[in-house]
């Protein structure tokens, strides 16, 4: 029997729907207005006056973006909410990309008032964005289980294009050129995607419309009807409301308090500075507030049907795994970033100089010629029906082809060659396109593992990254300023905390979709998000330690402590598998 998705396979790229890559390009420019900007925003913050920056200390410029990237994941939930009941998945990804537009055209002003303006409207812009994308992949594939992970790994790589374009070009132009030529060309792009996901969103079929309940309740399946509905009560809307009021002022006040420190290092805003039980207050109310989200938590989970609640429960476990991933793994823009700037060598000569270009030219031009074939195989599919929207898509890729071979021919020109500290990013997004088609086979084959061994898997390797870059800081010793270590280990870090990533990303949102009824879905997206926001505010307390810990006991100890965290939770994932494997109730 047929099923309402089957007409989106008639149309195929890669053995996929041709929505899939739409959804893939449109995906792609937003990741290239993010990680472009991101790639630049604790750098400007750090940079001297000199060097047109804004001359912050460390710790405050991680504190900051900590709140940022937290915001980020947070405003999901939002998002996720509005597209549920008010305006469909496609006109929140279009009011999405519209604010982010918007935020990166601020952000290019530099000035305090526009660049606080830019960062609010990025946070609801990607808040609007990113949990309907998946969304839509998910009712896409609704029928069709068994390719839900092929396709976000697909969709992974995507992110992960955009990525690699955005840190590797916005990054050159942001440290090379201007700060603001930097976050400007993120904004740029960003619009691209806006109308290119316009112009063809008639391949989607009804999917991400307005949202109709009585139509969503007559799709579901049998079982999703007879499943067991919990509304939210009264009582639970105001621990809600509680927590969230909480939780934004203590994310938002924790950069202001150090931020507006004065000389002598007293917080001239800090909503949050008074004591309750010896407890400092912030700590206080962040700890109430989580402890009222578990009690609301548990107590909905077991409200459910057994089959539901059990495997809400395994989604709950992932979740609070996920959290300690991310904290490690969002160094990258932070700590590592900054050990990519003041300790390590990056100003070749000679041999060293001629290799890093030829290196740099084939990893420029090669996944970028390889996303211009995927964009060919598209043309061949759509071209007919959405020409527009097409079109629009190849100018911006001969906009990005004529700034990357700029970039090239400058760094040819060039006697000495300095790589910018952005530039160790890139590596990431290279390696996710080179080895997420291997994975996608791999998770497709007799060999798939379990999700706990996927996770366990996804950990360790995101420690032994840590271990290189903890080894190759040994000689560095407490309290150095500088020092001038090997690109090797950077690019050791980047290569296994990749490997490590596609072993837990794109699956995470995968086994949400398979494992959470569909009415629930993008609510469900949005809890997921909290547990990354979660773990990207860890990230930035983690990294706002750096000094500290590095002046008292070195870097390698900082690094060390980060290498440790990941292994535990990798053996934790593990002897937690035989319960996971009952609470999922068959879902592999």
């Amino acid at each position: 029997m047929s099923n309402p998705t089957d007409s989106f396979f008639e149309s195929k790229v890669l053995g996929h729907p041709s929505g899939l890559f739409v959804l893939f390009f449109t995906e792609m420019w937003e990741r290239f207005s993010y990680y472009g900007m991101r790639s630049l925003l604790v750098m400007f913050f750090t940079a001297s006056l000199l060097d047109e920056g804004w001359g912050w200390p460390r710790e405050h410029a991680l504190s900051l973006f900590g709140s940022y990237t937290a915001l980020v994941y947070l405003s999901t939930m939002l998002g996720g909410w509005f597209a549920d009941n008010k305006i469909g998945y496609r006109w929140a990804v279009v009011v999405g990309a519209l604010l982010m537009t918007l935020g990166h055209a601020c952000m290019a002003m530099e000035t305090a008032a526009f660049i606080y303006t830019g960062l609010t409207l990025l946070v609801f812009g990607s808040g609007f964005f990113k949990p309907n994308m998946t969304s839509i992949i998910s009712e896409m594939y609704k029928f069709h289980p068994e390719k839900k992970d092929g396709a976000y790994t697909i969709f992974y790589m995507g992110v992960n294009a955009g990525a690699f374009l955005g840190i590797l070009l916005c990054g050159y132009l942001g440290e090379m050129v201007g700060w603001s030529l930097g976050f400007g060309l993120a904004g740029i792009f960003m619009f691209f995607g806006l109308l290119q996901f316009w112009f063809a969103q008639g391949i989607f079929g009804d999917i991400g419309l307005k949202p109709n309940k009585e139509k969503a309740r007559l799709a579901e399946s049998e079982d999703e009807r007879n499943d067991k509905r919990v509304p939210f009560t009264t009582w639970q809307n105001v621990i809600i409301a509680l927590c969230v009021v909480i939780g934004l002022v203590w994310i938002i006040n924790d950069p202001v308090s150090k931020i507006s420190q004065n000389a002598a290092g007293v917080a001239q805003y800090d909503l949050l500075g008074f004591s309750v039980l010896g407890f400092a207050g912030a700590d206080f109310l962040i700890l109430t507030a989580l402890a009222l989200f578990l009690v609301l938590l548990v107590y909905r989970i077991t409200q459910y049907s057994p089959i539901t609640r059990d495997r809400l429960i395994a989604v709950s476990f992932f979740a609070f795994l996920t959290i300690f991933f991310w904290a490690i793994f969002e160094q990258s823009p932070g700590s590592l970033t900054i050990f990519a700037r003041d300790y390590t060598s990056r100003v070749l000569e000679g041999n060293a100089a001629n290799i890093f270009k030829i290196a740099n030219s084939l990893m420029t031009i090669i996944p970028l010629g390889i996303i211009t074939w995927v964009l060919y195989l598209l043309f061949r599919q759509t071209f007919g029906k959405y020409a527009l929207s097409n079109i629009l898509l190849a100018l911006s890729f001969v906009i990005i082809w004529g700034i990357a071979l700029w970039m090239l021919n400058n760094q040819y020109q060039a006697e000495t060659t300095e790589i910018p500290a952005s530039w160790f990013g890139v590596l990431n997004s290279l390696f996710i396109i080179t080895f997420a088609p291997l994975f996608s086979k791999w998770w497709e084959s007799k060999y798939n593992p379990s999700a706990n061994v996927k996770y366990a898997i996804g950990l360790w390797l995101l420690g032994l990254g840590m271990a290189f870059v903890a080894y190759g800081a040994r000689n560095i010793v407490p309290g150095a300023a500088t020092a001038s270590v090997s690109i090797v280990w950077l690019i050791m870090v980047y290569l296994f905390h990749t490997l490590g990533e596609l072993c837990i990303s794109p699956l995470g949102l995968s086994y949400v979709s398979k494992l959470v009824p569909g009415r629930m879905i993008a609510f469900m997206f949005g809890v997921w998000y909290l547990a990354i926001a979660i773990g990207m505010k860890t990230a930035g307390k983690l990294g706002e330690s750096i000094d500290a810990i590095a002046a008292e006991h070195g870097l390698s100890y900082f690094f060390w402590i980060l290498t440790a965290v990941p292994i535990v939770m990798g053996i934790v994932s593990i002897l937690f598998t035989p319960v996971m494997k009952k609470l999922m109730h068959g879902v592999h």
